[in-house]
């Protein structure tokens, strides 16, 4: 059933959660899932041995044998399949955070959890000078739930304000940097040269058994960000007002920072820290949506933002493939000059 809501168009679902759904988020999510069909396609098909459509088809299909099997489905699928949602569980991470803090440099970036989790990853390869998936993993994890809590004890005072989190985020951000660089220059070349390229952000050389578990983990977290989708947007009209609707305001900030801190942490245990995909992701898609708080258009944004930065990196440069952070961070840093200059603009 279709309601008219402030000029807005919704799809009411009856069910125990009373889910209310944007009819123009739903398009614009139609869109950018498309988008990410024919980009992946894509990246199937391209690279040193380049693969008709059909060919890819019949690989996906389970019906190519010899180099198209794995070459497609072994060595180009998890990558594409990990940039989507790695992609997504970024974007959202970046979602909540611009939501909880209402400012649109809430990022996890910006605040200091990357930041943490590449500590966590360093400890582990400059400490053991092993570079063991686990390891590095469980590192980059315990960093970036470490930082989350020190950077919330540090922000709360009679709740956690937006404003607070932010300088907070980014003093200890500032911190760890240099930190990072400290440990980086104290340990011997070769390994430190493996940490630094670590610290990048790459998917070149990950194969199924790096990262599907820790995509199944984001899905389950995108799930649980879903449906703490209304105890987001009830905060967003202020805490009395959520308050008034049954929100509880300090328990729903900690689940959804724990769930953002998580959406992160563990993109970053695989392909290192990636900068700006959840800075950006949820302001372009506030741009299209017009909504303040979308999820799901969100998450197919940081999808295709991600997985469209990955094969710019690897056809940007003849005969060399870049880091796909190498790529974010170049164009992050530029949408970051144009968010500020607007800012700066639009306040009287």
């Amino acid at each position: 059933m279709r309601h008219i809501d402030f000029g807005r168009r919704y799809v009411r679902l009856k069910g125990p959660l009373k889910w209310r759904i944007d009819i123009r988020s739903i398009v614009v999510s139609l869109i950018l899932l498309f988008t990410t069909i024919i980009v992946a396609m894509f990246a199937l098909m391209m690279g040193s041995m380049e693969f008709s459509l059909q060919e890819i088809f019949a690989a996906l299909g389970g019906q190519a044998t010899g180099a198209a099997k794995t070459i497609v489905v072994e060595w180009r699928l998890p990558r594409v399949i990990a940039a989507i949602i790695f992609g997504a569980g970024l974007a959202v991470s970046g979602a909540i955070f611009q939501s909880i803090t209402r400012n649109p440099l809430g990022s996890p970036d910006i605040i200091g959890f990357s930041s943490g989790s590449y500590t966590g990853a360093l400890l582990v390869l400059l400490g053991s000078g092993s570079a063991s998936y686990l390891g590095v993993a469980g590192g980059a994890l315990a960093g970036g739930f470490v930082t989350a809590i020190l950077i919330y004890v540090l922000a709360f005072r009679n709740g956690t304000q937006g404003f607070r989190l932010i300088i907070v985020g980014i003093a200890i951000s500032t911190i760890l940097g240099s930190v990072n660089s400290m440990l980086l220059i104290q340990n011997e070349s070769e390994v430190a040269l493996t940490a630094a390229a670590w610290g990048v952000g790459s998917l070149n050389g990950v194969g199924w058994k790096h990262v599907l578990p820790a995509i199944i983990f984001v899905i389950f977290l995108l799930f649980c960000a879903w449906i703490m989708n209304r105890p987001l947007r009830e905060m967003e009209l202020g805490n009395d007002a959520a308050n008034s609707h049954g929100v509880r305001i300090k328990r729903s900030q900690l689940l959804l920072i724990f769930l953002a801190v998580s959406l992160t942490a563990a993109p970053t245990a695989v392909m290192g820290p990636v900068s700006f995909v959840a800075l950006s992701a949820p302001q372009i898609v506030h741009r299209f949506t017009k909504s303040a708080n979308s999820l799901i258009p969100s998450a197919a944004m940081g999808a295709v933002l991600l997985l469209g930065a990955d094969v710019l990196a690897q056809r940007i440069v003849p005969e060399t493939i870049l880091p796909v952070g190498v790529v974010t961070l170049s164009l992050g840093g530029i949408y970051l000059l144009w968010l500020l200059f607007h800012q700066a603009r639009s306040t009287p």
